[in-house]
């Protein structure tokens, strides 16, 4: 057994107090009574006056000693071991994602979190250690490894939740370069106080962790808003299409009470009923005259606040000023032309970068300079693409990814080219159409400018006698148009940084978080980009910097995170798995029981005088 306030032992110096109490006599008060038939034992017990009494055997004195031995007994904490050994090292992981605000215990599942962890810190021993790591979109250390308990709860009290995913393998990963090539006789231990809602541990299969999951949460009781996007209307262009998917995680069928506003007004109320465990996708189509910011909500109350709302910024598209730098090719002239808001000027070479344009289409032309804008290639091949490449014949057409934007609707079948550049997948982008051998269309960011490349002339293709390429044109076109695309820059994952280019020399920037609060943020002498990194609740922001006035939206929209069921277990791949521990032994301590014997001493006692008087 041992102590945690052992100086408490100081208040013995109360008990010789308690004895000289009963060594001094009472004084007594004269009264006149009529007769002493009724007052002979009080009588009897009288004794001289004197100041002191000879100390008699009571019982009563020997229960209030007892019963002072108990309370100082409690006022040194005393505690069993959990353990035996000392000077081991704990790192305790607390998830602060959004999952973990679910109110589906009280008050949440992250307060939970942090009295069970603070119970952890108050059961270190000797010199045990901990490392406290705060795990959401990344993982923060908020105290180093210590045996400071006062530290170490002071570190504690500023963890906050946040409405972010998680990203437990980042705090796994540093968890586990702490407790790596530590010796088993020191025990050292990694503690995770989390629900469970994590994936891509699949690295951490054969590391063998000694992970302890502390789990939270009872149910799943949840419906949220997982994707949001905002597009022209194809049947009216003065109107906008915003499309969302809405989740119930729950296995209960609900209905879900929905809000669309733009800005302050209130557009559109519909209620959608979902089955259990079920997704629906939902189409709103609202008139748009200016810039703005749509806001879709779920009105119903759940467990999780953070997925029921959602915001998008939205655009007046601008009509994207197209330049085709081609010798002669019809079928993509008249693909350019028919696409909507395209401007579209043709010339037969690129001598000098080209000025007022926002797309470039290079056919089967290698410039000179290549464009500052965005650019969509055909059958152009030089070293800012690719470090190398060939020529390959006859190329099938085996796979192509359309969930992308530039395939939406598009169909390759029945496609066959006659020959293509064979090039290795680059750094830059990712391959959209498959051959065995090498991509056939890859779409990417260079330089800071968007890049869609076909590695074939297309004259030397049957795609121009499909339906599918001038499809294909199009997407292109309002992928690359950047007034299309702004809309998705302009909306961010929480946790995520949000990117805002600059154009002209600023020395500061004005922040304005989603719940009003403002913020200088500092700008480097020269600096091309400014970076808001701490974006960790859904909302809107306001960026002032410079002239330019930014309206950015921070969002959930994340599957996992609104299901709240919690895992009972944390897959490390596919053989191997942790179970959440319900009990974990550690340093328990007595005062409480000390406490309560105490009471029922005193309670005894109060009962044996009143039975001796009565």
């Amino acid at each position: 057994m041992n102590f945690l306030a052992p100086a408490a032992i100081a208040f013995a110096a109360a008990i010789p107090i308690v004895i000289v109490f009963y060594l001094l006599k009472r004084k007594r008060v004269v009264h006149l009574v009529s007769s002493t038939l009724l007052w002979q034992k009080f009588l009897a017990e009288t004794q001289a006056s004197s100041p002191f009494q000879r100390l008699r055997h009571n019982w009563l004195l020997i229960l209030q000693i007892l019963v002072l031995l108990l309370a100082i007994f409690a006022l040194m904490r005393p505690y069993l071991a959990g353990e035996g050994r000392t000077g081991r090292l704990r790192v305790a992981i607390l998830d602060a994602s959004a999952s973990m605000m679910a109110t589906d215990v009280q008050p949440n599942r992250f307060e939970q979190a942090k009295a069970d962890l603070e119970k952890l810190i108050d059961g270190l021993k000797g010199n045990d250690q901990l490392v406290l790591l705060l795990a959401s979109a990344h993982t923060e250390v908020k105290q180093s490894a210590t045996t400071d308990k006062v530290a170490l709860r002071r570190a504690l009290a500023t963890c906050v939740a946040m409405e972010t995913p998680t990203r437990l393998a980042e705090a796994f990963k540093l968890a586990e370069t702490l407790v790596k090539n530590r010796p088993e006789s020191e025990g050292p231990e990694i503690h995770l106080f989390s629900d469970g809602a994590a994936s891509g541990l699949d690295d951490f299969q054969n590391k063998n962790l000694p992970l302890v999951y502390h789990r939270y949460g009872k149910h799943s009781e949840n419906a949220g808003i997982t994707a949001i996007d905002v597009r022209a209307n194809p049947a009216n262009a003065r109107e906008r299409a915003l499309f969302a998917t809405i989740a119930n995680l729950s296995t209960n069928a609900r209905a879900v009470e929905l809000e669309l506003s733009f800005g302050n007004d209130v557009v559109e109320t519909r209620t959608v009923s979902l089955s259990g465990t079920n997704t629906q996708p939902l189409v709103f189509v609202a008139p748009q005259n200016q810039d703005g910011v749509f806001t879709l909500r779920i009105k119903n109350e759940d467990a999780l606040a953070a997925d029921n709302r959602a915001s998008i910024v939205s655009l007046i598209p601008q009509p994207a000023r197209v330049l085709l730098v081609s010798r002669s090719n019809r079928f993509l002239e008249k693909a350019l032309r028919t696409a909507p808001n395209a401007e579209l000027t043709i010339v037969p070479a690129l001598a000098e970068q080209p000025q007022n344009f926002d797309v470039v289409v290079l056919d089967d032309v290698s410039p000179t300079v290549w464009p500052a804008a965005n650019v969509l290639a055909f059958h152009v091949v030089n070293t800012n693409l690719f470090s190398s490449w060939e020529n390959a014949k006859t190329p099938p057409v085996v796979d192509w990814k359309s969930g992308h934007p530039l395939l939406r609707f598009v169909s390759l079948d029945n496609v066959q080219v006659a020959e293509t550049l064979a090039i290795k997948a680059p750094p830059w982008g990712v391959g959209l159409v498959e051959s065995p051998n090498t991509p056939l269309v890859v779409a990417g960011e260079l330089y800071r400018r968007k890049v869609v490349w076909v590695g074939f002339d297309i004259l030397q293709s049957t795609w121009p006698l499909r339906i599918s390429f001038p499809i294909f044109v199009a997407n292109a076109i309002d992928w690359l148009n950047p007034s299309a695309s702004r809309n998705a820059e302009l909306m961010v994952r929480a946790g995520e940084p949000f990117r805002f280019p600059i154009e002209q020399p600023i020395s500061k920037a004005e922040l304005t978080t989603s719940d009003g609060q403002r913020r200088t943020i500092p700008v480097e002498p020269g600096a091309r980009e400014l970076i808001v990194g701490d974006a960790y609740r859904q909302g809107v922001y306001r960026l002032s910097a410079g002239t330019n006035d930014v309206t950015f939206c921070v969002n959930l929209l994340d599957a996992a995170e609104s299901n709240l069921t919690p895992r009972e277990e944390l897959p490390f791949g596919k053989y191997s798995k942790v179970t959440a521990t319900a009990v974990k032994r550690a340093n328990v301590e007595l005062w409480r029981w000390i406490a309560a014997g105490a009471l029922a001493f005193l309670l005894f006692e109060w009962w044996y005088y009143h039975k001796r008087t009565a």
